[in-house]
């Protein structure tokens, strides 16, 4: 059970000039890149001798700071150590990012370390490519109910109908449930009433939830439901009501009560940062009885956006029908976050925490006061931020987020994944998945980095069955792209990397997170062709049934949850990891070129996906993967 198994293939992680080591209070972890304030750490360093290095030193940057050295103890014409506490690289109680490299001197001139993936290292004659570091705050946690689940997100008008819902007066019901197409703009950003639904309620949602379980989804993630002219809801106008075409109030309580009956916790979208204009809160069209901001400055919602002389408004991104939100206006935050406010609201009626819509546009005050509003209503909620990029190293206008130091987030959607994974299946190069991989295990703490939201699609992107089977959608225009769909043997490639591609996401570190309908072979491109009913009784159950077997093997095996990441081997069509706990283990093998690989093990093993055996090699076919469990 160890990793012998793959032992001939196994990618040395370090150059052979140097070797970088690291320990955490005694525990040895060179893949890791965060640690708590309270930590003791011990960086060693084992060097060439043909180098003939006589010092060695850490250069050290807290983040916007200037540059300090710190010597190492020579322990031997070979190796140089450093033991200091984590504490000492920061002074900042609430955690810092801390950028650093080592120098090493000789006579032969000054040597540099390198790195690709913060993890993997090299020396050179400049200095590049330097680690990185989260120093975070101490008792940092995230919720344990998480790690090890499976998510299914949701956009509510178009998974499935039910009950008996009241239809606004102007909205457009469009019956084709299964070809209707969701009306688009002509032009990308051209106007759009968004005002056309096709019928999918909560209700709708409650009466599929034992299909739903039947995938080993423990997370349902709902995008928004709240009150709101829109289909897509993201143009809130009250924030305690549920939509009525959704259900209401009472829908939502039915299917948290009947998703609980199933172990499905059910996760909220909050869009904080703007409201609709069509609103209680700005009421641009006067359809709230209260005065709302538009009426004017004695209205009690004024101050909660940012009005210029000229009586316009501050919108998000300029989209006047989204006014922005300013959380620092008299009771504009404490509605949110105060104990009766939204936040602590939803929890206690018993919903699991939310997904936080655009969270660089929060102001870290706002999310500080969030967390601890979510927390506070439950212990265990979860709170996920929309963030598209390395969120430990994030800037958002011109400001250094903190999101990963302990006051604010316990996870975000996993964009730097989705993008690495599709590059690998469309490449064939397995060297930058793997060191995506690295980079974020080894940067992230390891409190969050099993709860990241590791997605493959959203609502914000194209189908992943089309990106994997489509080279040429780029440029088309929205009504070249209603309409397009991949011919059968495009399909059928597709369907093979999207096999890999769902293999990886449910064994990689995270929590996979499936957006309707991809595991029933749903096409899409940009939104809002993304967004199509749920195609009842017209599945792809060949792929239906691949998800449901990932599923299980997630659910029966704890190693997921918490288990160590370590890449094996990485080279053109190959990758291979593993996920280690204890003495239980786990790899991943994918081959995403058009060839058969044949590789050498020293173990009895068996595949999860198909049940096959296999004793001194294993056989990897052009264009898939295996789940693969030592005997």
């Amino acid at each position: 059970m160890s990793t012998a198994l793959f032992g001939a293939l196994d990618r040395s992680e370090q150059s052979p000039q140097i070797t970088v080591t690291k320990y955490e209070n005694g525990v040895r972890r060179d893949i890791c890149g965060a640690f708590s304030r309270l930590s003791e750490l011990v960086f060693e360093l084992d060097i060439d001798a043909g180098l003939m290095v006589r010092d060695a030193v850490m250069r050290v940057q807290p983040d916007g700071k200037d540059w300090y050295d710190i010597p190492l103890s020579k322990k031997s014409d070979t190796c140089f150590t450093l033991k200091i506490n984590a504490s000492e690289l920061s002074q900042n109680h609430r955690g810092d990012l801390i950028w650093y490299e080592f120098l090493l001197i000789s006579d032969k001139g000054t040597y540099f370390t390198h790195t690709d993936n913060n993890c993997n290292v090299e020396l050179r004659n400049c200095n590049s490519g330097r680690f990185c570091m989260l120093i975070t705050k101490e008792g940092h946690s995230t919720p344990d109910w998480f790690k090890g689940n499976v998510m299914y997100q949701i956009f509510p008008d178009r998974f499935a109908k039910g009950g008996d819902v009241p239809v606004r007066d102007d909205a457009v019901i469009n019956p084709d449930w299964d070809n209707g197409i969701p009306e688009f703009a002509k032009e990308l950003g051209g106007h759009l009433d968004n005002n056309e639904f096709f019928g999918g309620t909560l209700y709708g949602i409650a009466e599929k939830l034992d299909y739903i379980a039947s995938l080993g989804v423990g997370v349902i993630y709902l995008n928004p439901i709240f009150e709101a002219y829109s289909n897509h809801k993201y143009d809130t106008a009250d924030y305690m009501q549920v939509d009525e075409m959704f259900g209401g109030n009472a829908a939502l309580d039915h299917l948290i009560k009947e998703a609980g009956k199933r172990n499905i916790r059910i996760i909220l979208d909050g869009v904080f940062n703007h409201t609709g204009n069509d609103s209680r809160y700005f009421n641009a069209k006067g359809r709230y009885p209260e005065k709302g901001a538009m009426q004017g400055s004695d209205s009690p919602y004024y101050t909660w956006y940012n009005f210029t002389p000229d009586g316009k408004y501050e919108a998000w991104w300029g989209i006047e029908i989204l006014p922005r939100l300013k959380h620092q206006g008299k009771g504009c935050s404490e509605y949110f976050l105060d104990d009766d406010g939204v936040i602590a609201s939803y929890i206690n009626k018993g919903t699991a925490g939310w997904r936080l819509d655009v969270a660089d546009e929060l102001s870290d005050n706002f999310l500080d006061g969030l967390r601890n509003a979510a927390k506070k209503a439950r212990k265990d909620a979860i709170v996920i931020g929309e963030v598209w990029e390395n969120a430990a190293t994030k800037i958002a206008y011109g400001q250094r987020r903190r999101y990963f130091l302990g006051d604010q987030l316990d996870s975000v959607m996993n964009y730097p994944f989705r993008n690495a994974v599709i590059a690998y299946l469309q490449t064939g190069c397995a060297e930058i998945l793997a060191d995506t991989l690295t980079e974020v295990f080894a940067t992230y703490p390891r409190a969050n980095a099993h709860c990241l939201m590791n997605i493959l699609g959203t609502h914000d992107t194209e189908r992943i069955l089309s990106v994997l089977g489509d080279k040429e959608f780029e440029g088309l225009s929205a009504t070249e792209l209603s309409t397009r769909r991949l011919d059968a043997r495009s399909y059928d490639r597709a369907k093979a990397l999207l096999k890999i591609a769902s293999a990886i996401q449910f064994t990689a570190y995270g929590v996979p997170s499936v957006y309707y309908g991809d595991e029933a072979g749903m096409e899409g491109y940009r939104d809002p062709f993304c967004r199509m009913p749920y195609p009842w009784g017209r599945e792809d159950k060949e792929i239906t049934g691949h998800y449901k077997r990932l599923g299980r093997i997630r659910n029966e095996n704890i190693v997921f949850a918490r288990g160590e990441f370590k890449i094996i081997a990485a080279k053109d069509g190959l990758l291979v990891y593993e996920r280690r706990e204890g003495d239980k283990v786990i790899y991943l093998a994918a081959n995403a070129s058009d060839i058969q690989i044949d590789l050498p093990i020293a173990a009895e093993c068996v595949d999860l996906l198909t049940d096959k055996h296999f004793l001194d090699s294993l056989t990897l076919p052009p264009r898939s993967a295996m789940i693969i469990k030592p005997l």
